[in-house]
């Protein structure tokens, strides 16, 4: 889809809007009668503010974007058509509207949020239509696809944050499957192009610029971590040895331990380290997990804490690459889990920001980068270049981690 011409994008921006709508559905059913109150956390936003802010961020970025056939050589700062909701900047642009402020909002009901989708949707469209061939003229169009399956994968990740029961396809689609687990493998010294290159369709601008790295050689896991393994680490007291964790995830432990007694993964019920049976709740309901299932909604700490137990190391981001792209005919299997890097997450060499200022440049250092993708994540997202990145506590997306010999 990062190459995708005017009839693929068209059917795909269709088919975001109505997973959106039908994951929404699953907020209206348990929440509409209490007019989707959540609780205000960090890691959730209300709803609708969620579901509004989709439909804007394509209007503001296509629909108002005088410049959209510039793609990333637009100006950011230009000056913009109005709105077809004249509230809209206030209410969901998520630069200017601060996070906790947003369950205070006079949010428009659900039967306007809805229209406003399809508003936009259907300008959206139109304007594909008569947009040029060149990757310049897509670029917004592939851009806001992407944004709104980033924001499907929220709906589905709040939705376990809240244990909001989902119906029976979402669920099983929504759970990760038992891995074959391989030895891992040795992958050769090589020299590698990190990033994406100039003509390859789109990329996001914390992708940019490729450049060259020299990566010794390295042994890396042919699959993440499974629950069978992660057993092994708590049965062994891994909880209780400060030895195992950096300073500040020391300081994360004590302070979960002190409030809810963390001694596992986030939502795990139970994990018997006679029996390695390890239930875990998803989307409300206790389930009972596989050994050989990815261990999963850890933060980078307890997948550090796992590493240093077990004698090895979170993977370079490079590494991770490279795997990816050389060694999946011997085994090297991704897309189930997002996958904690040992890497902070920085510019690469020649960054410069892209019009949608937002989305890199203000979390550069801080933030921990994830390779890979979850099972919540759309297929045509799913790319081994794409970096996602978190904070190195959050430990409610799909996350798990794999490993690398020292």
């Amino acid at each position: 889809m990062r190459k995708a011409g005017h009839e693929p994008l068209s059917l795909a921006l269709i088919d975001a809007r109505n997973h959106t709508l039908h994951l929404f559905g699953q907020y209206q059913r348990a929440l509409e009668s209490s007019r989707f109150a959540v609780p205000l956390l960090a890691t959730l936003n209300p709803p609708l503010w969620e579901l509004g802010h989709v439909a804007w961020f394509q209007e503001r970025w296509i629909g108002r974007n005088l410049q959209r056939a510039r793609g990333a050589r637009c100006d950011p700062l230009q000056s913009r058509l109005a709105s077809i909701a004249p509230h809209a900047d206030r209410w969901w642009d998520s630069g200017q509207v601060a996070h906790d402020t947003r369950w205070t909002l006079d949010l428009p009901d659900v039967d306007s949020c809805r229209a406003y989708l399809l508003d936009t949707l259907e300008s959206t469209l139109e304007l594909l239509e008569k947009a040029g061939d060149d990757d310049d003229a897509l670029y917004f169009y592939r851009l806001c696809l992407f944004h709104e399956d980033m924001h499907g994968e929220a709906f589905a990740y709040m939705a376990q944050t809240l244990g909001l029961p989902l119906d029976k396809p979402l669920q099983a689609a929504f759970t990760p499957p038992p891995l074959t687990v391989r030895e891992p493998l040795l992958v050769p010294a090589t020299t590698w192009q990190l990033g994406s290159a100039a003509g390859t369709g789109f990329a996001f601008d914390n992708e940019k610029v490729a450049h060259a790295i020299s990566v010794p050689e390295f042994e890396i896991d042919a699959q993440p971590v499974t629950w069978a393994q992660y057993v092994e680490f708590v049965a062994d007291g891994g909880y209780d040895r400060q030895e195992l964790w950096q300073p500040e995830g020391w300081q994360w432990l004590q302070s979960q331990a002190a409030g809810e007694g963390r001694r596992g993964p986030r939502y795990v019920e139970q994990i018997g380290v006679g029996s390695g049976a390890v239930v875990q709740t998803r989307f409300g309901q206790p389930m009972r997990m596989q050994g050989s299932q990815p261990a999963m909604h850890m933060t980078w700490w307890e997948a550090d804490a796992w590493c240093r137990w077990a004698g090895r190391r979170l993977p370079a981001e490079v590494e991770w690459e490279v795997a990816a792209h050389t060694a999946a005919r011997r085994g090297f299997r991704w897309g189930d889990v997002w996958e904690w890097m040992g890497t902070t997450f920085r510019p690469y060499p020649g960054f410069a920001p892209d019009p949608y200022q937002a989305y890199s440049e203000p979390w550069f250092g801080t933030h921990k980068v994830l390779r890979g993708a979850s099972f919540a994540t759309r297929a045509r997202m799913k790319h081994p270049k794409y970096r996602n990145f978190y904070l190195p506590g959050r430990d409610d997306i799909f996350c798990g981690f794999r490993s690398c010999t020292v």
